[in-house]
């Protein structure tokens, strides 16, 4: 395997730490809209709840899909630190900085992306 020796690696790293920081702090806010709905008929109507229920499952699809990026970020995080940076893990070839630039997280270079 290639190692990464890039110098744009301090550039990626500062993108990968900035979004891992916007991630956790979304994450935080987004707490309280996944917290269980209220039941009791007394006091919620039956659409309210439904309207809860539904913004629930939303909140707890953005829940998932925040921690595979936060995920994602620190596999990158780590891969920067032994070299395998920018490397597709599948084929091993070097991951052009245009996708990079897109998505500092991601894991496979877009021939091995599109077999997939």
């Amino acid at each position: 395997m290639v190692k990464n020796t890039s110098p744009d690696l301090k550039h990626y790293k500062k993108l990968l730490l900035d979004r891992q920081k916007e991630l956790l702090a979304i994450a935080k806010m987004s707490q309280e809209a996944a917290s269980p709905v209220e039941l009791d008929q007394s006091r919620v109507g039956r659409l309210s709840r439904m309207d809860a229920i539904q913004g629930q499952a939303m909140s707890l699809e953005a829940k998932r899909r925040t921690d595979a990026e936060l995920t994602r970020i620190t596999s990158a995080l780590k891969r920067i630190d032994v070299g395998d940076y920018g490397l597709c893990l599948q084929c091993e070839e070097k991951i052009v900085a245009g996708r990079l630039e897109i998505d500092p997280s991601v894991l496979l270079c877009v021939q091995c992306a599109s077999q997939r």
